[in-house]
């Protein structure tokens, strides 16, 4: 089987946590690769995701490694099932850049979601006239085609939260973002109107975090938090002006895990965010 150029995320986080099984268990690639009969070098693109793994062979090193988190086990053993093509954004392979797709396999595989936005509302959440606004303001401009593409694959991601058991969303979005007014007022109005329809969902919590506010300082940058079937394969994707990526290490996890809980504390309850929001509409 040839080596992938490009792994998921979720096909390097698989890797990752199997390398972390290797080595708590203080066994070498050569030792692994022993075991299974092949050579260290394919043990080293299994743990980066360039090669797959079948669940028999993760047992088999779980084995190996007295690993005895069965939770554990199964979930990753879970990953082995999925296959490209199974799922609805591998329509956008080759069209849109590999990080898109990982985003929405992320929140597709989800237990819980966490999000914290300081400018723009979260993506999930977005409206397809909001969604165009901030596309269509991209530096250097892109292509129409581009941008109907880009909207389109957004558009989809909300799909999670409109199944029969969506992940629990906690969405904490700063004041300055609801106050933003991309693609102009009626582009504004609409998707204030549509957070707070969102908003009235049983799974859905949107809170607000006022400018009022003095004890929360770090709003810079957008941050998701998905939960995993286990708390070990917790994910965080962090944002920023040159893309993206994700986080998994248990101390990075606890950081942002504390920097949420900190957002959420310092913000309006669910009924003060929506008297916000409302009143800010009606302003526009």
């Amino acid at each position: 089987m040839p080596a992938r150029d490009n792994p998921t995320a979720r096909q390097a986080r698989l890797g990752a946590e199997l390398r972390k099984l290797r080595e708590a268990a203080g066994k070498t690639a050569r030792e692994a690769a022993g075991l299974l009969s092949t050579d260290q070098a394919k043990i080293s693109h299994m743990e980066a995701g360039r090669i797959g793994v079948s669940e028999e062979r993760i047992r088999r090193l779980a084995t190996y490694y007295s690993c005895d988190d069965a939770a554990l086990i199964d979930a990753l053993c879970a990953i082995t099932h999925e296959h490209r093509g199974q799922f609805w954004w591998d329509e956008y392979r080759g069209v849109l850049a590999p990080g898109s797709l990982d985003v929405a396999e992320l929140e597709h595989h989800a237990t819980s979601l966490r999000t914290m936005q300081s400018v723009t509302m979260p993506g999930i959440l977005q409206t397809e006239g909001y969604a165009r606004a901030i596309y269509s303001g991209h530096v250097p401009a892109l292509p129409p085609a581009e941008v109907d593409v880009r909207v389109e694959h957004r558009m989809r991601r909300r799909a999670v939260l409109e199944r029969d058991a969506p992940p629990p969303l906690e969405a904490v979005i700063h004041e300055a973002a609801l106050r933003m007014r991309f693609g102009g007022r009626e582009v504004a109005k609409a998707q204030l109107a549509y957070l707070l329809d969102v908003s009235e969902w049983p799974n859905t919590t949107v809170r607000v975090l006022p400018f009022t506010c003095e004890d929360f300082i770090e709003a810079t940058q957008p941050v998701l938090y998905a939960g995993g079937p286990v708390a070990q394969l917790d994910t965080v994707r962090i944002d920023n002006a040159l893309g993206g990526h994700f986080l998994g290490i248990n101390v990075e996890l606890k950081k942002f895990r504390t920097l949420l809980d900190k957002a959420a504390n310092a913000s309006l309850d669910a009924d003060e965010s929506r008297q916000l929001i409302h009143h800010i509409a009606r302003e526009l």
